[in-house]
């Protein structure tokens, strides 16, 4: 028996759990996506697997719905691979130890996938689903959305007949996403001279940022939560301009779209300046903690000076000074508010990823903006503040916002549903956070489009959790508009 054995809808938990069972990771998707063709070829449907990994798999109409316009139904089969500190599962070869616990479901130690594995779990569920009488159903399942949205760039739709889509990657029950935010990743690369080790006067120190909540970099990027890579980056920067202090070692953040909870470094310093580098540390945390304040209330400075026989390589004074410098010139966080809609944030960016590769300190961002000109603005400025502290900045993956339809059949029926079931009318928005909407509206003509999903909270961090109720919900509200 299944963790989610029991639950109603059984055949949407049924495989959602299986789905989970399948680690499916962005860039690791090859095992998911060929079990999502196994299944298509299993029970004979139309499917196409490309060589990017997505899979397009289609389902007749019913009788009685010969002439209804068909349905696309689109989902992406990846997820945010983020695990909790001190975890030892290997998220690439390991299922997910799926919980439930009042009403939610969570991953033990790890991200869940909610986004977007109940999504492909709704698709997988319609599909099979031998006693609903249902239109066409087109389901597109899209490779690597989470990182930059390579499998919608590169899908081939000319095989479909449809022309309104059910997006089903939304994180709030009754909410319609309507347009979303386009974006981009950044990759800067800054030189750092190595030099050997030497422990003659100086002493190893280790300095952490722990505890913060994290959280998606596009739905939570203004809930005023503290980047742990942009924290240690900025106490760096200040110790490295008051004292002779030398970078070892540093690692923070899993993902440039996820806001970091947790980043490290090793530096080598003098052992004569450790009680005053603990007193600016300590002044600095205090700061920290009351900016963040409730926005993130366990936010912490973990310190620790050592001695050590090890004597690591390290880099030097200037270089250190000179990486952390670049760093807290480049922008983090909410650019700007939307003048058109009240609270939307315009454009944003994260630095989600900071480690040691070679000798370059590197920062991977994800940058995000529902005007295209204020994306590519912002990535030109940081390719300028980059390059006047020499070093190097990439622009890579790219992709277009969606932009809201005035005129929408889809949304009209959808909203109609919705009041008709639930007596009150469901909220419209644009997000911040990218879908793959706007890709696949270049590649459909006149593509009427809606995003809707159930309760998903803390994504893309390991106290990701899933409404269970909301999920069965959300399941009825899409036979009522697939049937009706």
């Amino acid at each position: 028996m299944g963790v989610l054995a029991g639950l109603q809808p059984e055949s949407v938990f049924h495989y959602f759990e299986k789905i989970s069972s399948i680690p499916h990771g962005s860039g690791n998707i090859g095992a998911i996506s060929d079990y999502l063709r196994d299944f298509a070829k299993e029970r004979n449907l139309f499917h196409v697997q490309d060589a990017f990994g997505n899979v397009v798999i289609v389902k007749d109409a019913a009788a009685g719905f010969e002439k209804e316009p068909p349905y696309i139904l689109q989902a992406h089969m990846d997820m945010v691979a983020v695990a909790a500190a001190g975890c030892d599962i290997d998220m690439k070869t390991e299922p997910l130890k799926l919980k439930t616990e009042a009403g939610k479901i969570y991953a033990e130690h790890t991200s869940l996938g909610g986004d977007d594995g109940i999504g492909v779990a709704y698709c997988l569920a319609l599909l099979d689903a031998e006693d609903i009488a249902l239109p066409r159903l087109e389901v597109v399942l899209t490779a690597d959305e989470e990182v930059g949205m390579q499998g919608a760039k590169q899908i081939d739709l000319s095989m479909l007949q449809g022309h309104r889509m059910i997006n089903l990657d939304q994180e709030e029950e009754g909410i319609f996403i309507v347009s979303c935010a386009g974006g981009a990743r950044v990759d800067v690369d800054i030189p750092m001279e190595a030099e050997p080790a030497d422990a003659q006067g100086m002493r190893q120190f280790t300095l952490g940022v722990k505890g913060l909540l994290g959280g998606h970099s596009g739905v939570e990027i203004d809930k005023g939560r503290g980047n742990a890579n942009w924290i240690l980056g900025a106490l760096l920067c200040g110790l490295s301009l008051r004292f002779d202090i030398r970078l070892s070692k540093i690692q923070g953040g899993q993902a440039d779209n996820a806001i970091p909870r947790e980043a490290e470094a090793l530096i080598w310093v003098r052992e004569e300046d450790v009680p005053e580098i603990e007193a600016f540390l300590q002044a600095e945390e205090d700061k920290f903690r009351k900016e963040l304040g409730e926005n993130d209330p366990g936010f912490r400075v973990e310190k620790l000076c050592h001695n050590s026989t090890v004597f690591d390589k390290c880099y030097t004074r200037q270089s250190t000074a000179q990486a952390f410098t670049c760093l807290c010139k480049l922008p983090n966080g909410v650019i700007d508010m939307s003048e058109d809609v009240e609270g939307l944030v315009e454009t944003s960016l994260n630095l989600g990823v900071m480690s040691l590769q070679e000798n370059s300190l590197c920062l991977s961002y994800a940058v995000r903006s529902s005007v295209d000109q204020s994306r590519e603005n912002l990535c030109r400025n940081m390719i300028v503040i980059a390059e006047r502290a020499g070093a190097a900045a990439q622009v890579r993956n790219v992709y277009p916002g969606w932009a809201y339809r005035k005129d929408s059949p889809l949304r009209d029926k959808m909203a109609a549903v919705y009041l008709d079931l639930y007596g009150k009318e469901a909220t419209v928005q644009a997000i911040h956070a990218g879908l793959e909407c706007g890709i696949l509206a270049g590649k459909i003509a006149d593509l009427d489009c809606v995003s809707v999903g159930p309760d998903l909270s803390d994504v893309h961090t390991a106290q990701e959790k899933m409404d269970i109720a909301s999920v069965g919900r959300v399941w009825e509200y899409l036979l009522a508009v697939l049937t009706g």
